[in-house]
């Protein structure tokens, strides 16, 4: 299947589906049903640098941007894995290599770039704020040389294959702040100290299979040398992440879309019913060519807010529009690749219905398409606030 998008980036799509092509469809599939962890998988995927994509040559990285970082993302997914297992690697980075100081980078990037360090977890969403993330109730409080972290959050990924952790916590209540934007700081989290002395964990079965956690902070104590940035401005850093989060999101459900129509137009050219492979019928034809046409826009928006990002532009805008096209684009094309196989795409050996749920998780995270429609409204079209 030919795609229509521009790509200068040939030889990095063949190094990375060479290495993809390692890990065939039942080990994804034994991952996916056991809703284990692919260690082999994402080991490989460290050790041949695509995770330190981002991280500047000084470090031991790549010194490549959000756009290469995307195609990997992509890559993964459009070869049947999950990028689920190792995103927050990419985004969560991006935070401390643009907010962290110049001790911070020099004391975790190295490590991460070689993979003795992993930070794949963020803790941001909390059970009850959700995407109302200003009223967030976990507090940081300065002790001396310390903040002390009390609180919970939820949906918390991957805080077992990580050994670090981005928090954002409130340093000075809302009510003494003007703008509820205010208040928030962002601190690394050393994992492996910190279940030792005040953190907990409760893992949440999920549809997906997606590693994730309920966390408990019970006087938990931090060195005040682990806050990134200034204090109170903890917000927007997390937004800077959160962009690159949403368009990383956008390049895996792109890379999920192309899955399907893959899958789709193979078994459409091979189905023969009334003596006529069914991708003759135009009932079949229309569906997976519209869902095409979208995954095709989708990936143009992507590659403008990777842009953007790139270029230290603002790109919010641009992120979240990738994010929701390409969602909704993902979505269609595994609703019509399950139709397109019938039967057959309910059996677990077609993979479509693991696909299927992963893809599924989209229209609700990292942000909702109705908080991006919102999101639209006001910053965009310039309507009043609804929320």
């Amino acid at each position: 299947m030919k795609t229509v998008a521009p790509d200068e980036h040939d030889d990095l799509r063949d190094a990375l589906r060479s290495l993809c092509a390692e890990f065939p469809a039942e080990y994804h599939r034994k991952h996916g049903a056991a809703a284990s962890y692919p260690e082999e998988y994402i080991n490989a995927l460290t050790e041949a640098g695509w995770l330190s994509a981002m991280i500047p040559e000084e470090f031991g990285g790549s010194g490549l941007g959000l756009t290469e970082a995307s195609i990997v993302m992509e890559e993964i997914n459009r070869s049947g894995g999950n990028s689920g297992h190792c995103h927050g690697q990419m985004y969560n980075m991006s935070t401390l290599l643009r907010h962290g100081s110049d001790a911070q980078k020099a004391r975790y990037m190295p490590g991460l770039a070689s993979g003795k360090l992993r930070l794949q977890s963020m803790a941001v969403t909390e059970p009850t704020t959700g995407t109302d993330t200003t009223k967030l109730k976990t507090t940081a409080v300065r002790d001396g040389d310390d903040y002390i972290i009390n609180g919970q959050k939820v949906f918390i990924s991957r805080i077992q294959h990580s050994d670090l952790m981005i928090l954002l916590a409130r340093t000075t209540p809302l009510a003494e702040v003007k703008r509820k934007s205010q208040g928030l700081s962002v601190f690394i989290v050393d994992i492996h100290d910190a279940m030792k002395n005040g953190m907990s964990l409760n893992p949440i079965a999920n549809m997906v299979g997606h590693e994730t956690n309920e966390v408990f902070f019970d006087d938990l104590r931090i060195p005040a040398e682990n806050l990134i940035g200034e204090e109170g401005k903890g917000f927007r850093y997390i937004l800077d992440g959160l962009n690159a989060e949403r368009t990383l999101i956008a390049a895996e459900c792109i890379g999920d879309g192309y899955w399907f129509m893959e899958k789709a137009t193979n078994y459409a050219r091979e189905r023969i019913v009334f003596d006529r492979p069914i991708g003759q019928n135009q009932g079949v034809q229309f569906p997976l060519a519209r869902a095409f046409v979208a995954i095709e826009a989708a990936n143009l928006m992507r590659f403008e807010a990777c842009r953007r990002f790139d270029s230290h532009q603002d790109c919010g805008a641009q992120a979240n529009m990738a994010k929701l096209l390409a969602a909704d684009a993902s979505w269609a094309a595994g609703n019509e690749c399950l139709q397109t196989h019938g039967g057959f795409g309910f059996a677990q050996e077609y993979d479509i219905e693991r696909k299927f749920r992963e893809t599924r998780l989209f229209q609700v995270a990292p942000i909702s398409t109705n908080l991006i429609l919102s999101y639209v409204a006001e910053h965009i079209l310039e309507l009043p606030r609804s929320f």
